[in-house]
């Protein structure tokens, strides 16, 4: 009887773990029952047959889909009645993995006649739109100016013409057409549509809704596309949908006779369709490629939370209201759109081992709902009372996605259409990780949080790489942090590293390897708080840390780069340590005054210049220099051999084998990025030399500094890094950390250019144009210090030497060091002889010049004048100090004396004497000194210096 017993129990066991399993195939047929041997022709009448199977949720059900391509009529959509278990799953697998395509498309078959040009054309089903053209698999681009170029950024071909009266003349009725254009200041892309154009040609178009930093079209780097006159290459085309026609120009080798074509139908492909209350769970996806879905970028208008982004909220595959759903060794190839969008309500959806590739917006993207975040605001500029927050930790609801995983992910060639979108998107969701990834040939960043709302992300073992190949101001991986706290209005300066934490839980970036050759490796921008960041090699661009809170930066490895700081809160509570840093830090920018930070310390330099250099700011005197000691950096390996000095500071090995995709099959296709020479850099790269401009000292940026300005690289400026009070610039308004962008309309990107356009105003009013805090501004400058110059081979016009009774007398004349040649006396005889004059030895930099004039005293003109001695020694190059009765004798460093003005003439023609005059523009004193300083540069080679003639002081 016990056997018996057993015998049932075990029969019972087998039972209830038996698959229930359905069969589709090419040629199946949904009057057939589903099985094996008489399978289904849709998923349609599987996902029925699923449903209806009364025992699903005790048995595992699976529909095995055979290889073919299944066109799809509508969307597939999987919603909580078609959810299975964790004891008893719904699966749809393909039999054999790769191939298997679902497609949102259907074939045409054109019958093709000659047009003309070589251009033949067919006719098309009646009420057909088509988006876009697949020949062979491979998708074809529309008829487009300029033409596609595959080697070109962006956009593969760009013109400032594409859409100008000149051009539009030549179309007919480009109503449909697009045009495409970056952001003016390369933060991502807008679209548009063509609606017609008037009698002048001029086109009028809709859209550039895309990006949400709105500064307008880029003025060159636009294109347009669906303009029939434009059809000219081989590979496009055009659709008349008006009268069902298609015009295609063959490529090359192509057989249009023996050639697939297929047009795209859907935007969705498949949706997870669920709620909080009823989710859909369960279900998994495995081993389909998916083509063919619609692009979107007319529909990218929803804004995220003061990030530069909109999206459209949907992709080829759409979850929302899931819970448990797997998409694993699946192919995303050229879809229109986002490849996989997980919107609001999303618990424990799992990513794994696909290959996305040629999506025209982002690979994956996971965005919650704002519903969900206190204190929401959307464009960049809004701000809030600090009175009027809400001080609750965390999410206000639980729409957003949480508890998701991207693992072991090939994403590639991404954001073709659309330039706002990356390989991996999280906004407003929770607990995201990303996981052995591999992304690269991306326009924007490989992997962007949008925002810090909710943290708790990891991002590990990824490599990123040939990133914002067409944008700017960004990185391999990017992230936002404008929350609550991030520009609130009466904040006490105080509490905001603990308010910082309220939306922002800790995200991890570790062992991961990041290159991005026009922006950082790894770029926390603004207000990006709460982040450990460690085990990573940084190929390239280094880390950048801007306005954040609460950063732990340590054992990382800067591969010929570094740290950048960049806007630093004074209590940030940042500590970084035991780094690798190759490079010495750049400038740090609109930095406050004093300790940055708790710690940064302990890190390893290349040389002792960079190690001073980061000590002058008050970090890293603890720090060490010397050769890292890297095992094989040739092959890519950077760990450090058991000597390094780095193992000195707490640096510890970390594995180098086991960055990106490890699946197999993508490992064996996936690219890895460029490693660099190892450069030990022996120099410190210094941009700070001085200069000087209405007694403000400016400088020039480099690098990605014009990042922390809010403004393009192409557009650029001049760095105001300190205004004095009560100087020229404090006077008219500015203030210490503007940066001025263009004089009297004409662009200024380097000190010299703002010297010159001052100086060529000759005194009328100067309409400058700045950026505060990050805004455009414009301001009319009326009182300011500028130059006059004049050289001649004869006697002077306008700045003759005056008689002595027109000038101040000179107390005294000294230099350092000491001058050859002519006495000192003759700077001040009112005479100018043809000869050397005092003048300073050939390699003498940054020699002085120093007049006394007794007492302070109100000056209103400056003049000097030189001899063009040996043909080569009449320009004129220096700063003009002055320093103020109280002040003489004391040490010129810290900020004694005022900068009244810088003098070169070296790219002027110059005859047989020269002279230059300060003067103010509405005749007021230029300043109250006792003591003037030239600060000269030599004008000539071999390091030769002017032979100065006369000073004269009014």
């Amino acid at each position: 009887m016990k056997y018996f017993f057993f015998a049932v129990m075990l029969t019972m066991s087998v039972s209830t773990v038996m698959a229930y399993e359905l069969t589709v195939a090419p040629d199946g047929d949904d009057t057939n029952p589903g099985s094996s041997q008489k399978p289904f022709a849709t998923l349609h009448r599987a996902q029925e047959a699923v449903r209806q199977h009364a025992e699903r949720s005790t048995e595992p059900a699976t529909v095995v889909v055979r290889a073919g391509t299944y066109y799809l009529s509508k969307t597939l959509v999987f919603t909580a009645s078609d959810s299975g278990s964790k004891a008893a799953p719904v699966s749809y697998k393909a039999e054999t993995p790769g191939e298997v395509i679902i497609s949102g498309g259907m074939k045409l078959l054109p019958q093709w006649k000659p047009y003309r040009d070589g251009i033949l054309q067919a006719k098309t089903p009646a009420g057909l739109q088509i988006d876009q053209l697949f020949v062979n698999g491979q998708r074809r681009h529309m008829a487009r100016y300029p033409n596609y170029d595959a080697n070109a950024r962006p956009y593969n071909g760009a013109a400032a013409d594409a859409f100008s009266p000149s051009r539009a003349v030549h179309w007919a009725d480009p109503t449909g057409g697009y045009i495409h254009a970056m952001h003016r200041a390369h933060w991502g892309g807008y679209h548009y549509r063509i609606t017609g154009k008037n009698e002048n040609n001029e086109v009028s178009y809709e859209g550039g809704w895309q990006n949400n930093r709105q500064m307008g079209m880029h003025k060159s780097h636009r294109f347009v596309e669906n303009i029939f006159e434009e059809l000219n290459a081989p590979g496009e085309w055009y659709h008349d949908s008006k009268n069902g026609t298609l015009y295609y120009l063959p490529d090359e080798n192509v057989d249009v006779n023996a050639a697939l074509f297929e047009v795209v139908k859907l935007r969705h492909l498949v949706e997870f369709q669920g709620t909080r209350e009823k989710p859909t769970h369960h279900i998994s996806l495995s081993g389909f490629i998916f083509r063919h879905a619609a692009r979107t970028f007319m529909d990218t208008k929803e804004p995220l939370l003061r990030s530069d982004w909109t999206v459209y909220r949907g992709g080829a595959i759409f979850l929302t209201g899931v819970e448990d759903c797997t998409i694993s060794d699946c192919e995303f190839d050229q879809l229109g759109g986002n490849s996989i969008f997980a919107s609001n309500y999303n618990r424990r959806i799992a990513v794994r081992g696909c290959h996305i590739h040629g999506s025209g917006a982002s690979g994956i993207c996971f965005v919650g709902n704002p519903d969900a975040v206190r204190n929401p605001l959307f464009e960049y500029h809004q701000r809030q009372e600090y009175k009027d927050i809400d001080m609750t930790p965390g999410p206000k609801t639980d729409n957003y996605p949480a508890d998701c995983i991207v693992d072991d992910c090939l994403i590639h060639n991404v954001s073709v259409v659309e330039k706002q979108a990356t390989g991996v998107q999280i906004s407003m969701s929770k607990g995201i990780t990303v996981r052995h990834c591999s992304i690269y040939d991306v326009g924007r960043a490989g992997i962007n949080i949008s925002e810090g709302t909710f943290g708790g992300h990891i991002i590990e073992f990824c490599d990123v790489f040939d990133t914002v190949r067409e944008t700017g101001d960004h990185g391999s991986f990017n992230s936002w942090g404008r929350d609550r706290f991030w520009g609130l209005k009466d904040a006490p300066a105080e509490e905001l590293a603990g308010l910082a934490l309220l939306d922002a839980e800790k995200t991890i970036i570790r062992n991961s390897r990041w290159r991005c050759d026009h922006g950082w490796d790894v770029d926390l921008d603004d207000g990006s708080s709460n982040f450990e960041i460690y085990n990573n090699v940084f190929l390239n661009g280094g880390l950048k840390l801007r306005e954040g809170f609460h950063r732990r930066v340590w054992n990382n490895i800067g591969v010929n780069s570094t740290l950048h700081a960049h806007v630093w809160y004074k209590n940030s509570m940042d500590i970084l340590k035991s780094n690798i840093w190759m490079k010495p830090y750049p400038n740090p920018i609109r930095m406050p005054e004093g300790k940055w930070g708790i710690q940064n310390d302990y890190n390893l330099f290349t040389t002792e210049a960079a190690r001073k250099k980061a000590a002058a700011h008050g970090w890293d005197h603890n720090s060490i220099i010397g050769d890292p000691g890297f095992i094989d950096s040739e092959n890519g390996d950077y760990r450090v051999k058991e000597d390094s000095p780095a193992l000195k500071l707490g640096f510890k090995n970390f594995p180098m084998d086991r960055f990106g995709v490890q699946k197999a099959q993508l490992k064996a296709i996936a690219r890895t990025p460029k490693l660099p020479e190892l450069k030990l850099v022996k120099t410190v790269a210094d941009n700070d030399a001085a200069s000087y401009w209405q007694g403000a000292t400016i400088r020039n940026l480099s690098g990605e500094e014009f990042s922390a300005f809010g403004v393009s690289k192409e557009d650029g400026g001049v760095h105001l890094k300190h205004v004095p009070s009560d100087s020229f610039a404090d006077r008219a308004g500015l203030k210490t950390n503007n940066l001025i962008q263009a004089v009297n309309g004409i662009p200024v990107k380097t000190t010299a250019d703002l010297l010159k356009e001052t100086d060529r105003a000759k005194g009328k009013p100067l309409k400058i144009k700045y950026v505060h805090g990050q805004q455009s501004k414009m301001m009319t400058m009326k009182s300011y210090v500028y130059v006059v110059t004049e050289s001649t081979d004869a006697e002077f016009k306008d700045l003759k030497v005056r008689p002595s009774d027109k000038v101040l007398k000179f107390k005294s004349v000294s230099t350092n060091p000491k001058t050859a040649n002519e006495p000192l006396s003759v700077l001040s005889d009112g005479k100018l002889t043809a000869n050397y004059g005092p003048v300073f030895s050939n390699g003498v930099v940054d020699g002085v010049y120093i007049i006394d004039l007794g007492k302070d005293v109100a000056i209103s003109e400056v003049s000097t004048w030189s001899f063009n001695m040996g043909g080569v020694r009449g320009s004129q190059k220096f700063t003009v100090f002055g320093i103020s009765e109280k002040n003489v004798g004391q040490d010129s460093q810290k900020g004694t004396q005022v900068p009244i003005a810088v003098v070169d003439t070296t790219a002027e023609d110059i005859g047989k004497f020269a002279a230059s005059r300060i003067r103010s523009s509405d005749g007021s004193e230029i300043g109250r000194f006792r003591q003037f300083k030239w600060v000269v540069q030599p004008v000539a080679n071999p390091q030769a210096n002017t032979a100065f003639q006369e000073f004269q002081i009014r």
